[in-house]
């Protein structure tokens, strides 16, 4: 019998893009508690059912699993910093978010897309995990977009809307990949021997989305398109970048190399917003905490999103 690999499981299951919720009830002391999950789904509507996920090893798990209800609120793509607090140990998560009890008793949060206050209607044991059940006893649908999450980050619409529209402004539009492997990153080489990004130009018939893949397909690793890491305009090229970090399974490509982010292979790197942009990716590995880069090859502004839910 074969073994799986937990964290290439995890990082597979990753390909699947959710929303994010942060799923709350109260204790035996009626104290609030929540956290952040993504693992949540519609179940049925007539009863209306629908579930969560919660790890057996979850500092949660004896007061969600013995109590009466729980609430899961959807969260829109303005909360990071909602999901980002419940996804990290706090004392007190709650002093961060104005929230009531809902008409049967869990905590629901202030202007979320949508709330869910539910009894608790079965709990399944299912492995390392339990699956709750709940019956919908009250909801509330607002009209804000959803938060998303997939392949260990955050998106939105209106930052996926900014970073693809750049390709009606005029200029020239390169995407790149950001290929990276355990802290390593594919380069390919000039040939003035200078280290490059693998990236290609947009043209009327090939977009953004088609050249990414494409730069992926010709470097026949198993890698999949993350998250847009980077949009900035050189104006000395009169050209629009689009970066997107990608992760790959391994090193064994057709083409470029994978090198370490270093002095040294910095040293190889003649584009100065290139280097700044990956010794920005070293530090927020690092920390787990990545953002967006809007702006220009010499300035700009970061937008914050969060690696894990």
């Amino acid at each position: 019998m074969s073994t799986i690999d937990p964290r290439q499981l995890r990082d597979a299951f990753g390909a699947f893009l959710t929303g994010v919720t942060v799923v709350t009830t109260h204790d035996s002391q009626s104290t609030p508690l929540g956290f952040t999950a993504n693992s949540f789904s519609s179940v049925s509507l007539d009863p209306p059912l629908l579930l969560i996920s919660l790890a057996k090893t979850s500092r949660n798990y004896d007061a969600f699993t013995t109590a009466t209800g729980f609430a899961v609120n959807i969260l829109t793509e303005d909360q990071k910093d909602v999901s980002q607090t419940f996804a990290t140990p706090v004392d007190d998560r709650f002093a961060t978010v104005t929230w009531q009890k809902g008409p049967h008793g869990s905590p629901v949060i202030d202007n979320v897309a949508a709330w869910f206050d539910c009894s608790t209607h079965q709990i399944v044991e299912a492995g390392d995990h339990a699956i709750l059940i709940g019956k919908v006893e009250a909801f509330e649908n607002g009209l804000a977009n959803g938060l998303g999450y997939a392949r260990g980050a955050y998106f939105t619409p209106a930052l996926e809307d900014k970073a693809t529209s750049v390709a009606s402004t005029g200029t020239d539009v390169v995407v790149s990949a950001i290929i990276d492997h355990q802290g390593e990153v594919l380069f390919t080489e000039s040939e003035e021997g200078n280290l490059e990004l693998p990236h290609k130009s947009v043209t009327p018939t090939h977009g953004a989305s088609e050249q990414i893949n494409t730069i992926l397909a010709e470097t026949k690793l198993q890698a999949s398109v993350g998250f847009i890491y980077s949009v900035y305009e050189d104006m000395n090229q009169n050209q629009q970048n689009i970066i997107y970090h990608c992760a790959a399974a391994d090193t064994t490509t057709s083409s470029g190399a994978f090198y370490p982010l270093n002095d040294e292979t910095f040293a190889r790197i003649k584009d100065s917003a290139t280097i700044d942009m990956l010794k920005r990716l070293q530090a927020e590995s690092w920390m787990g905490n990545y953002g967006i880069y809007f702006g220009n090859q010499n300035s700009g502004e970061v937008r914050q999103i969060v690696s894990g839910a």
